[in-house]
């Protein structure tokens, strides 16, 4: 086995191939590493990965053997993750709306859905919701689309945390959408309604809980296929009466 640079979600990773440069597909899904030095292994959709044209095949020991180094690390489980690392901390302090959005393709475009997870004081709510057919890119948008609507208008500040960075260049940045008008238009006339709105870029993939949750609810939404709403994991009256 080697491995070969590729395209993910705007980022260069690199993922598992054969001697040819042929990607090593199993199930659909090919091993990705983010770094060479990365010990913990992921697995993306071949649809979504895009070979770099001129790359050399790198050897097999160019990553190390999954797990090396690194007891513990890898995906967070399917369960609920926790507020656990220091920024997050800070966004709760802060008195934020946090929101962790997600989008997953079973190939670009194929069946899409969105995770969602969304942090007001001391309540959360997660959402796992299959769109129908659509591209990676519709899944990002729409999840941050779908989270502002569940917050409703509001002068306090919201927070997203996003691993799309096409998402971010069209919303915030001035990007052109040369795909996906109305939705981005739509989105556009929406942010107006939100005058303390930031939208943060975070590695997808790299370990950070509520991330991983987000991405666990919307691979979970495109294997379900089905009608979903959103689901109260702690609401206030709970956390007051504890």
């Amino acid at each position: 086995m080697a491995w070969r640079k590729v395209r993910f979600k705007g980022e260069t990773v690199l993922a598992r191939c054969n001697d040819r440069g042929e990607l090593a597909a199993q199930g659909g899904r090919v091993e990705i590493r983010y770094r060479p030095e990365d010990s913990r292994a992921y697995r993306a959709g071949v649809r979504n990965l895009e070979p770099i044209a001129a790359e050399p095949i790198l050897a097999d020991d160019t990553c190390p053997p999954v797990g090396a180094g690194s007891a513990g690390a890898g995906r967070a489980s399917h369960g609920s993750a926790r507020i656990g690392s220091a920024a997050e901390h800070a966004d709760a302090a802060e008195g934020a709306v946090i929101v962790y959005a997600d989008g997953a393709c079973s190939g670009n475009p194929g069946p899409a859905g969105v995770g969602i997870v969304l942090i007001d004081g001391p309540s959360r709510r997660e959402l796992s919701q299959y769109l129908g057919e659509g591209t990676n890119n519709i899944a990002e948008l729409t999840a941050i689309e779908l989270a502002l609507l569940a917050i409703g208008p509001t002068a306090r500040l919201v927070r997203i945390h996003t691993d799309s960075q096409y998402a971010i260049g069209v919303l915030s940045k001035g990007w052109k959408a040369k795909a996906n008008v109305e939705l981005v238009a739509r989105l556009r006339t929406l942010l107006v309604q939100f005058p303390h709105i930031e939208l943060r870029y975070v590695r997808g993939h790299s370990g950070v809980p509520l991330n991983e949750r987000a991405d666990a609810l919307a691979v979970e939404a495109v294997a379900r296929r089905a009608p979903a709403d959103w689901i109260w994991v702690s609401k206030p009256s709970e956390s007051s009466n504890a």
